[in-house]
């Protein structure tokens, strides 16, 4: 330590203890204040890529289309069959009550929805009111097997065993969050790409807050609207199994998972906390100090994230656990020199000792602290918006913590009265010490066992994969679970995907399409009669203006789509088709399923005529049913609609994008320009593949930090290659073990590499500055090598053991990458440590960084 800082530090706080450690307390108090400000955020924006243009796009095709949130309520009778009179009795009840809750726009069911083949109606009836099961003479068994076969419901509201449906309950589309969101974040992307001026900034900051606090109200609002639905569904769990599913559910729940997390990990690391430190020192002041320290370091930043409205995450719900964990571990390493300096030196004053142990450990501390900062700064390079506040909140925590440690600790020893030293009894020192025997006599065995560890580990990095279940992140008891395993299975897939189709880039088609509507083919006739690739072409049909052609008084306007011609809803049919016989993909919606529906209805092919007249014969109701959702006439856009299966375990959704892609370029003809892709499943696949290269660049920056610190800190590069090594095998052991195990990358275990490197090296620097230390006295490496163990080894088992049994504490997570972020690095903690107690010694006693030294 800087002699001058030092003296600053002596004389504005080991003199004056109780002043420094009053101080602490009203910081806390003040931070205190801000605590019933503390909010979470389980939104969608807090699971997608920062600057993530599709979102942009996202947010457009959704405001077009009129396509707004959404709750699922799946629906199996208990104790009779679906379609009888009692249940369906049972469901239209719940369906009305449903509806009557605020915020809901409709309710649709299979009580409600138009009935088109119970018995077949005409194209014609399709601009007026439909029959639906609720009517009265309607043949149920009819429209049941309308539900299972028809072209609109199969695979949508009825299950193929016909004994589970589903409401599907809808929330208006709130177009004041899409406009607040997308002023906010155009105004980011012109500050990441242009900057912006002094207006621009203010304006930004005002926008920033209107929406968040915009969003708080809605999320505040939805929360309270899932309960009420959580409470009218309970009063029908006597009578029918009821699933819950949907974005606006997810999101509550998840934040009720952050909550219990919180929860659990502090009560949980805290009685853990004082167990571990009342077994390790059996002292009331070594447990109560380093205890007071870590609550300490949890309040204040708490209160500090609460006062300026930073909101915790599924991912930084964490926060919590590894702050106190990382807090303990400064603690104990202070405390265990303290009690050496005591056993020792117990004739000198205790304020000597306070000031020689803070003078010591200080350096290889503050160290430690940067190291582990370094690893969640370079978390900040992520493009996961979550990943990055948690890398900030950490590095502010860790911060604190360090000052915290380097204030309570020593003042509260000088405070605390007489302590006496009971060192004796501890017998980790011995247990150390068989690491250091180990590597002395077994020091080959050392080498060949890491140089294993690499090969396997390299291996097994070469399987890691980023694909992965969303269903996957949640227990199986849970609602989420439930919901989407039923819906995926039984109700047409979970996740959706959307198409958006511009009109082609080719005018001469279209002009031929719109010749042929009316009724002008020109001196060539009909231009798609012979249309190469479909010799069998269903379009191809006799003349529309025959004498006895029912349609043959019609003249629609040429107003009509591209998409309602032959060559535009030929391609929607093919890529209709195409997509249904895709294993992954569930239920597909499009223009095509209109064309199948008039095609059973008139029982032949159509024309481009006939498809003009029964575009303009749907109308109303049906038209929401049948059109908007799947066209945009004018910007003559079509839309196609499909839901993944994520439990069908084959599901790519990279390389299902891909495959679509090609397929439209190449069987279809259209332009990639012209395509675009949407939804939930691209914003997701987006994420996932950007976390390889996250992985990347956050190791990268981590190692090249860390290398750059140890340079300063050692002087040495040979020490500082040496000191690194330990961690870099640490880290390829459990990114190794994750591919082996099939354990994929997600926002979780994504951090785990980075933060097993950060908190591993303070192993090695604690080890390397000791051994340096205990070098000089003899200049014998063994001799040394024994001394650092049982010395500096002690603190490094102890905080290991901290560590480790912190992090299992993550398993009573109901966040399934929460449970894994837990085990994975308390299995990387252990790795580290065997590297440090085995391999670092092993590579100091080969390659003599610190000279020839004695004989030894």
């Amino acid at each position: 330590m800087a002699s001058r800082f030092f003296k600053y530090y002596e004389k504005l706080i080991l003199r004056h203890p109780v002043r420094s450690l009053l101080i602490v307390a009203l910081v806390a108090v003040v931070a205190a204040a801000g605590l019933p400000r503390f909010k979470l955020d389980a939104s969608a924006d807090s699971l997608t890529l920062e600057h993530d243009e599709s979102i942009d796009f996202f947010r457009e095709v959704n405001q077009r289309y009129g396509s707004g949130d959404f709750l699922v309520i799946t629906y199996t009778p208990r104790d009779a069959d679906l379609f009888s009179a009692e249940s369906l009795t049972t469901l239209d009840e719940l369906q009305q009550r449903l509806a009557r809750i605020e915020g809901i726009d409709s309710v649709s069911s299979i009580l409600n929805v138009p009935l088109l083949y119970s018995p077949k109606v005409g194209v014609s009836d399709l601009n007026g009111q439909l029959n639906d099961l609720m009517t009265d003479g309607v043949d149920r068994a009819l429209a049941k097997q309308e539900f299972l076969n028809s072209p609109i419901y199969r695979d949508l509201i009825l299950s193929p065993d016909g004994q589970t449906t589903a409401l599907m309950a809808s929330f208006r589309v709130d177009n004041k969050y899409i406009e607040l969101v997308g002023e906010r974040d155009e105004l980011r992307r012109k500050r990441s790409k242009e900057g912006l001026d002094s207006a621009e900034q203010a304006r930004l900051r005002r926008v920033s807050k209107e929406f968040l606090d915009y969003r708080t109200a809605a999320q505040e609002k939805s929360r309270e609207r899932i309960m009420q639905i959580r409470a009218l569904v309970d009063g029908y769990r006597d009578r029918a199994e009821l699933i819950l599913g949907g974005p606006s559910m997810i999101t509550a729940d998840m934040i009720a998972f952050i909550q219990s997390d919180l929860q659990v990990f502090g009560i949980g690391i805290i009685l853990f906390i004082v167990i571990l430190l009342a077994i390790i020192f059996r002292q009331l002041p070594w447990v109560l100090l380093p205890l007071i320290t870590c609550l300490l370091s949890v309040e204040i930043m708490l209160g500090l994230l609460s006062w300026v409205d930073w909101r915790l995450t599924v991912i930084s719900s964490n926060f919590v656990a590894l702050l106190l964990i990382i807090t303990l571990a400064v603690t104990i390493h202070l405390v265990v020199r303290f009690r050496e300096y005591l056993r020792d030196e117990s004739h000198r004053p205790k304020y000597d000792l306070v000031r020689d142990t803070v003078a010591f450990m200080f350096r290889p501390c503050l160290y430690t602290v940067l190291t582990t900062i370094v690893a969640f700064v370079s978390l900040v390079v992520s493009d996961i918006r979550p990943v990055i506040d948690f890398g900030w909140m950490m590095t502010m925590g860790i911060s604190l913590a360090f000052a915290l440690a380097f204030t309570v600790i020593p003042c509260g020893i000088l405070v605390a009265g007489n302590i006496k030293n009971n060192d004796k009894a501890d017998n980790s020192a011995a247990f150390t010490l068989k690491f250091s025997r180990l590597t002395e006599r077994r020091g080959n065995w050392v080498l060949a066992v890491s140089l294993l560890a690499l090969v396997c580990s390299m291996w097994g990095v070469s399987k890691l994969k980023v694909e992965n279940r969303f269903v996957d992140y949640f227990r199986s008891d849970t609602e989420i679970y439930k919901g989407l395993s039923v819906i995926d299975a039984k109700l047409g897939g979970t996740t959706p995907l959307d198409i958006i189709i511009d009109l082609p880039k080719r005018p001469e088609i279209v002009e031929a399409a719109m010749a042929q509507v009316n009724g002008d083919y020109g001196e060539d006739g009909d231009p798609f009669a012979e249309e190469p690739g479909y010799d069998d072409d269903p379009f191809a049909v006799e003349d529309p203006f025959a004498e006895d052609d029912p349609f043959a008084e019609q003249k629609p306007s040429s107003e009509v789509s591209y998409w309602f011609t032959g060559d535009g809803i030929r391609k929607l049919d093919k890529l209709h088709r195409y997509l249904e016989s895709l294993p992954e993909v569930g239920k597909v919606s499009s223009l095509a399923t209109v064309y199948q529906v008039a095609t059973d209805l008139m029982e032949k092919p159509l024309n481009d005529l006939e498809l003009a007249f029964v575009r303009q014969s749907i109308a109303g109701p049906n038209e929401t049913l049948l059109v908007k959702p799947y066209l945009d006439e004018s910007l003559d856009q079509a839309r196609i609609l499909l839901r993944a299966k994520e439990t069908e375990g084959n599901l790519r959704r990279s390389e299902l994008l891909q495959k679509i892609s090609l397929y439209t370029q190449q069987e279809l003809g259209i332009d990639s320009e012209r395509v675009s892709f949407t939804g939930l499943l691209v914003l997701y696949n987006n994420m996932l593949q950007s976390l390889f290269q996250s992985q990347i660049v956050t190791l990268g920056a981590v190692f090249l930090g860390i290398m750059l610190m140890f340079l300063v800190l050692f002087r040495s590069p040979l020490i500082a290659v040496i000191a690194i090594l330990p961690n870099l095998l640490a880290a390829g052991v459990v990114l190794g073990f994750m591919g082996v195990a099939g354990i994929p990358l997600d926002m979780m275990t994504i951090t785990i590499a980075a933060i097993t490197v950060g908190i591993g090296v303070d192993h090695s620097i604690h080890y390397v500055h000791r051994f340096r230390t205990e070098f000089v006295k003899d200049g014998n490496y063994i001799a040394t090598m024994h001394r650092a163990h049982g010395s500096i080894g002690r603190a490094m088992y102890y905080t290991s053991i901290s560590i480790v049994a912190g992090f299992s504490i993550l398993v009573l997570s109901e966040f399934i990458p929460s449970v894994y972020f837990g085990l994975l690095t308390g299995l990387a903690m252990v790795a580290a440590l065997m590297g440090a107690l085995l391999l670092l010694p092993k590579l100091i006693l080969v390659l003599k960084p610190l000279g020839p030294g004695a004989n030894s």
